[in-house]
C-alpha cells in the first residue's frame, strides 16, 4: 500500500505534486524512497503525462551496504541553496529568511550527529 504525502500542499503547484512514500521503514524505522509525480501544463493543450522524479535515500549503514542514495544533508544544501538564491534576488522576504536559518539550524544538528559518531567511530554503522 502507497502512503502518500500532503503537509506540502499551500497552493495550486504543490496541490499538483503528489507525494508517494515507495517502500516499507527499513530497520530504524526511516523510508528511503518517495516519488514525486505531477502533470505537465495541467489544463492546456501543452499538458502532458506525468512524470515522476525519485528521491533516493541511503538505505542501511555505509561500512555494510555502501553509499546506494542520498543523506538528508544532500537534499537540505539543496533547499539551503535555492531559498539563498531567492534571498539574493527580487523574492528576498522575512519567510525566506526564517527557512534557510531554520534549513541551516537543522543541518548544523544532522552534522553535529555525524561529527559525535565519527568521534565515537561508529559512523556509518548500526551501532548507536
Amino acid at each position: 500500500m502507497r502512503r502518500e504525502l500532503t503537509s506540502h500542499r499551500v497552493n495550486g503547484l504543490n496541490e499538483d505534486l503528489n507525494i508517494y512514500v515507495a517502500d516499507a521503514p527499513g530497520s530504524g524505522g526511516a523510508n528511503h524512497a518517495y516519488a514525486i509525480t505531477y502533470s505537465l501544463n495541467p489544463g492546456t493543450p501543452a499538458g502532458g503525462e506525468s512524470p515522476m522524479v525519485t528521491v533516493r535515500f541511503q538505505n542501511g549503514p555505509v561500512r555494510e551496504f555502501g553509499i546506494n542514495g542520498i543523506s538528508n544533508e544532500a537534499l537540505l544544501a539543496i533547499v539551503e541553496d535555492r531559498l539563498s538564491g531567492f534571498q539574493s534576488g527580487q523574492y528576498a522576504c522575512r519567510e525566506n529568511a526564517i527557512a534557510l536559518t531554520k534549513i541551516q539550524e537543522a543541518m548544523l544538528w544532522l552534522q553535529k550527529r555525524t561529527r559525535d559518531r565519527m568521534a565515537r567511530g561508529v559512523e556509518g554503522t548500526t551501532t548507536k
